[in-house]
């Protein structure tokens, strides 16, 4: 509904959810999503159970070097796949990893680009950041522009219904069983599986198609692909946990307690002696997914309606939702600074033409990717394992192939302009690159720095930014190699550099897009003296008077339905703590 991912498994899902969403066909999705979603948990728990006894030499075969790559395939895939420019997707996912060195290094202890903030020390919270670099920006568009989640009219959309979204799974049945079988095997892969299928689903569905080039601007496969793995993940992710007592997601570390605290033990005595449990597992599994699917597709037809009301009624309310929920990462005032600053960032990357997902997938994998890394040089003495193990050549071939593939889609997209066949991303096909060009500069100046402030730590510390850094560096002069030429273009066609930069600013809605992120810097001045009640209330009201031209009486009601609901849920129901502020506390 609003580009927003719900978790990291559902990434993939809003390249083509959020454009359909904007094209009035947000019930037709929900339809789609939830009708896959059922058969992925319930073909997933049934491939469960016919392939436990032969998946366990599988996931054995898995060690570190396997995980680190298939990260690195993860972000190759989302690299490739958001947005309209491959460098650019790569060096976005580099400074997620970079961001995640944040806080102490896991393997010496040493605090890394904290700046000397506490704030800092246990790394970015990504609740902040996942929020602020998707919804504010849309956000920012509404409130700006004033205009619907739907750039249509309802009566517009009458064809755009559940069942056409049930339809298009029956059409693509094929697909949906592809994908449910993809998840479900990947799924099996402790603590990674659950983050990146969905993009590799995505990226089987770009592949395979023969008309690629709605991708990415509402493509029902596009959420057809992803929503059917990653909820086969579900019955992959016990696979590990039952064989061998390794968590596959954080569900499931959660279930494996409750085993230990019953006395059970993960294992061969889970397959044979208590054969009857594990399979009741399995048809939990198929229970919920067919309950959760009937029941969303109740509710979400009336959901759906929200997306053609008055940008201006939704976007205080969605503010209040969005601010409070990066304060649940730690309740501490870094949370909105986050939030706002990769608010900022999000509304520069969508204008420049940057691509957002992979900074947030980047983000989930880092920690992993790096303590695999260094498990990897410690063990086999040095770098011996990047070609001496079968499966992982075998995945640096699907990387290889993964780039390939997607280089050559842009290049027949640029030979054949009458008949587009490559993924022409809505996330990241921003052209603006009087915006795009500073933005490049500014990652550069990053992550050039990174190495330098690095020089005094132990190796292991720095091993994991200087590679992220210099593999960057690399990327980033070959971005700023072409927006430079695109640079002079505009500049000549606007017969100067100020022209220019005029234009820019106003096809980005500059001014405008400024005076809204004010506003947000505004409620964290005022949280400081008033506190979050007070912050929150005034604006609301405030925007629908200012910004809205609603009268007071719209204005006061709604300030005081935000009043209600954030005292009685996140104070009375949820004993949230609030930020102390200087006149109440």
């Amino acid at each position: 509904m609003l580009g927003i991912p719900g978790t990291s498994a559902s990434q993939a899902t809003v390249l083509d959810g959020y454009p359909l969403a904007k094209k009035g066909q947000a019930a037709r999705a929900f339809g789609a999503a939830f009708t896959v979603s059922a058969f992925g948990g319930v073909v997933g728990a049934l491939i469960m159970a016919a392939s436990l006894p032969i998946l366990l030499p599988m996931i054995l075969a898995f060690g570190v070097p396997e995980f680190f790559f298939l990260g690195v395939l993860g972000l190759t895939m989302v690299g490739a796949l958001a947005g309209g420019s491959i460098l650019k997707g790569l060096t976005v996912a580099s400074l997620g990893l970079l961001l995640t060195t944040i806080g102490y290094a896991a393997s010496t202890g040493v605090p890394r680009y904290t700046f000397e903030h506490d704030y800092l020390l246990e790394s970015l919270p990504i609740i902040p950041v996942v929020l602020g670099l998707f919804a504010l920006p849309e956000l920012l568009e509404m409130a700006v522009r004033n205009t619907s989640i739907a750039r249509i009219e309802a009566s517009d959309s009458k064809d755009a219904t559940l069942m056409r979204g049930v339809r298009d799974v029956l059409e693509n049945w094929w697909l949906t069983v592809r994908c449910a079988l993809l998840g479900t095997y990947i799924g099996m892969l402790p603590g990674l599986g659950v983050s990146i299928v969905d993009w590799i689903a995505y990226g089987h569905a770009v592949q395979s198609a023969k008309d690629k080039s709605k991708f990415g601007t509402g493509d029902i496969r596009g959420v057809i692909a992803p929503e059917a793995a990653n909820n086969a993940t579900k019955a992959g992710a016990l696979i590990p946990m039952i064989a061998f007592g390794i968590p596959g997601s954080l569900g499931t570390a959660i279930l494996l307690g409750a085993l230990v605290i019953k006395g059970l033990k993960p294992g061969p005595e889970m397959l044979i002696d208590h054969i009857e449990l594990t399979f009741s597992m399995v048809w939990d599994i198929v229970i919920a997914n067919l309950v959760a699917a009937g029941l969303l597709m109740i509710w979400s037809k009336q959901v759906a309606k929200v997306s053609f009301l008055p940008g201006h009624l939704l976007v205080p309310g969605v503010a209040v939702f969005v601010l409070m929920g990066a304060w649940l990462a730690s309740a501490a005032m870094g949370d909105w600074v986050s939030c706002i600053a990769f608010g900022f960032l999000g509304y520069w990357m969508k204008q420049g033409g940057w691509p957002r997902p992979p900074l947030i997938l980047a983000i989930v994998l880092g920690k992993l990717m790096e303590d695999n890394l260094q498990l990897s040089t410690q063990v086999y003495e040095g770098y011996s394992w990047i070609t001496g193990r079968p499966i992982v050549l075998f995945i640096i071939a699907l990387v290889v192939l993964t780039l390939i593939l997607a280089v050559k889609g842009v290049i027949k997209t640029n030979n054949t302009p009458k008949k587009e066949d490559a993924v022409i991303a809505g996330e990241g096909s921003g052209k603006n690159p009087i915006l795009s060009l500073p933005l490049a500069l500014l990652f550069l100046g990053i992550f050039v720095w990174a190495p330098i402030s690095a020089a005094g730590w132990e190796p292991e510390a720095q091993q994991f930014p200087l590679v992220v850094s210099y593999t960057a560096i690399i990327f980033l002069a070959l971005i700023i190699f072409t927006d430079f030429k695109e640079v002079l273009l505009k500049v000549r066609e606007a017969s100067g550099l100020g022209g220019a930069i005029s234009a820019s600013f106003e096809k980005a809605d500059f001014a405008r897009s400024t005076s809204f992120i004010a506003y947000l810097l505004c409620i964290l001045v005022a949280t400081v003296f008033v506190g979050q009640l007070i912050s929150l209330t005034a604006f609301v009201a405030i925007y629908l008077w200012r910004w809205g031209n609603y009268n007071w009486k719209i204005c006061l009601g709604y300030a005081a339905v935000s009043w209600a609901f954030i005292y009685g849920f996140y104070d009375q129901i949820m004993h949230l703590f609030f930020y102390p502020s200087m006149l109440f506390g």
